[in-house]
């Protein structure tokens, strides 16, 4: 058996026995009809979006590709990966057919491939790299060289072969999974209108504790929420915050028009998702009253940890999904 391998999703485990007991893996996208006549990455995207109109571009972008590579890409002698999540197996085989439009198999996944099985490897016995990069629900792709050889090795019986680097850990897989969750989550936050993060902002500081006044659309006199203890701004603290949703970095002279309609009891908040410039910086910190500045990393942070205590109007705003990590 020789590399490419080629991952095809069975459906999160519901397809494992079509896939071993008729000797296939398919593909679904039965809407689209056969697939003969696909020749090109473009053809297969006009497909998509004649059949799927209203799909998002994204979308089309991806369902093409998996299309394609299966009518075009994925040919006879090299092999096929499919996963059972019951039993923690990976099944490994041989393709040994072209291309087939068959909806008498199954008629929702009729865009199929023969393969013959040969092996079975338990996900205990591969390296957490594979384990990793493994993990896309892309419906098809290709094994990275290093997966592949993985997998060529254990069929054979042979150690798995040495990574070229030194293989990530658990632990370091978690860190970068954070990371991209937060730049995920800043993409979405960035996302929002000026009324939006308005709203997402008086939602957090409700999370934690205040009620807020929200200033109406128009002139606000340099403030756009008003939080305090009975919501009126009559008990202390009375924050007053402003907030501003551009990519431009607030300067001095913007925090400066801010301070000076504040009372020498108000507490300063300024939001600013296009940061602050570092003379912004220092003249918040020589400010006569305590100002706090949030940029949109700050944002994410808190709304990371007041998310749970938000109410369901601001979780809408930006819903987020809890995944669970060994610890």
């Amino acid at each position: 058996m020789e590399m490419p391998f080629w991952m095809v999703r069975a459906e999160g485990g519901t397809l494992i026995d079509l896939f071993l007991s008729k000797g296939v893996v398919a593909i679904g996208w039965h809407e689209a009809g056969d697939l003969s006549n696909v020749e090109t990455r473009d053809g297969a995207l006009r497909l998509v979006e004649k059949k799927w109109p209203e799909s998002l571009p994204a979308a089309r972008a991806v369902w093409a590709g998996v299309l394609f590579r299966f009518r075009r890409e994925v040919a006879v002698g090299q092999g096929a990966v499919t996963y059972d999540p019951s039993r923690r197996i990976y099944h490994v085989g041989e393709i040994t057919s072209d291309y087939r439009y068959n909806p008498g198999l199954s008629g929702d996944w009729p865009n199929q491939r023969t393969v013959k099985w040969v092996s079975e490897i338990s996900r205990d016995d591969l390296s957490v790299n594979t384990k990793n990069l493994l993990g896309s629900a892309v419906a098809l792709f290709r094994l990275s060289e290093t997966a592949a050889r993985e997998f060529a090795a254990k069929i054979k019986g042979e150690p798995n072969p040495q990574p070229g680097e030194e293989e990530p850990g658990e632990r370091d897989l978690l860190k970068d999974i954070q990371s991209k969750s937060r730049e995920f989550i800043k993409d979405k936050i960035n996302r929002l209108d000026w009324e939006q993060m308005q709203d997402l902002v008086a939602g957090l500081l409700r999370a934690m504790g205040y009620k807020t006044r929200v200033s109406p659309s128009g002139s606000d006199l340099g403030k756009d929420i008003v939080a305090s203890p009975d919501g009126f701004g009559l008990d202390q603290p009375r924050i007053v915050v402003e907030v501003k949703h551009r990519n431009k970095a607030i300067d001095s002279k913007d925090i400066r028009g801010f301070l000076g309609g504040r009372h020498k009891d108000d507490k300063g908040l300024y939001v600013s998702t296009g940061g602050f410039t570092k003379d912004a910086k220092y003249e918040a910190d020589r400010a006569s009253i305590p100002i706090t500045l949030i940029d949109l990393d700050d944002l994410v942070t808190s709304v990371l940890e007041h998310y749970e205590e938000m109410d369901t109007d601001t979780k809408a705003l930006i819903p987020l999904v809890k995944i669970y990590w060994p610890a």
